[in-house]
């Protein structure tokens, strides 16, 4: 009876996460505001995952994929013209070193924004690129919460060693992952994913957010490589074989230019 009690006390706190989600979206929609749109689309995908991972509930996956459509992401990108890749920041350019921005720049010469940019703003000083929260904050957040300590607090090492069993075993979100690190290079393949077909529905449908942040999953594991190596990661390329149901994602490390002086890196892979 306890157990059963529990169980209703979370389902309901779920709904209602996903509801507020709802609210807020469309409450974004009557004030134009990005804050509210982005906000309410992260509580109702964390809502949702949380349904997905309890045990005695199914949720189908064509609920998941309305997640995406949900998200106005794809629209702030092609009303500003943005064309390269995003920036997925590092601790260090954040208050919070707990959150995840991702910074899509219009020029390739980027000047990384401060913390005080970061967290109060859209589009940073010169108006030359907009921050995003990422697709895959959420689930990053989740991946941190069941590892028992954040990104920030382990390294590239580690963070190799724990990313499989976190995918495979404590969130089961698929059958098998390998990581591999070359230099600056960090493969990641994974088969049997559960958001694959997410991932598929955000190439078809928001191919913009796909190539410049990526889907939900490729943009977690972009997330959890920012803060565990605390350097700016870029997504170079992301390839689904059907047939095997395996993805292989590459990102890249790069060094962060020191605060107001401009790098000499180009984001455009």
């Amino acid at each position: 009876m306890r157990r059963n009690r529990i169980s209703n006390l979370k389902q309901a706190a779920t709904f209602a996460l996903i509801a507020l989600g709802i609210t807020l979206t469309a409450l974004s929609g009557v004030y134009l505001s990005s804050f509210l749109a982005l906000l309410g689309v992260a509580l109702i995908f964390w809502g949702i995952v949380l349904m997905y991972i309890t045990p005695t509930k199914q949720v189908p996956i064509s609920l998941l994929n309305a997640i995406q459509d949900a998200s106005n992401i794809e629209r702030l990108i092609t009303e500003l013209g943005i064309t390269l890749p995003g920036v997925y920041l590092p601790p260090k350019n954040m208050k919070n070193t707990d959150s995840s921005v991702v910074f899509i720049p219009e020029k390739p010469l980027l000047v990384l924004p401060n913390p005080e940019e970061v967290n109060n703003k859209l589009l940073n000083v010169n108006k030359d690129g907009v921050f995003l929260t990422p697709t895959g904050a959420g689930l990053c957040r989740l991946l941190e919460q069941k590892s028992g300590r954040s990104f920030t607090e382990t390294d590239l090492t580690q963070l190799q060693t724990k990313l499989p069993k976190l995918l495979v075993e404590d969130v089961e979100l698929a059958e098998n992952t390998e990581v591999q690190i070359s230099g600056k290079i960090v493969t990641v393949k994974i088969t049997g994913s559960i958001l694959d077909e997410i991932c598929q529905e955000t190439e078809n449908h928001q191919p913009r957010t796909h190539a410049l942040i990526g889907c939900v999953l490729t943009s977690a594991i972009a997330c959890a490589l920012a803060k565990a190596t605390g350097e700016i990661i870029i997504i170079l390329k992301e390839t689904r074989n059907p047939q095997t149901k395996t993805t292989q994602i590459q990102y890249q490390i790069l060094t962060p230019p020191k605060t107001n002086k401009p790098s000499t890196a180009n984001t455009k892979p």
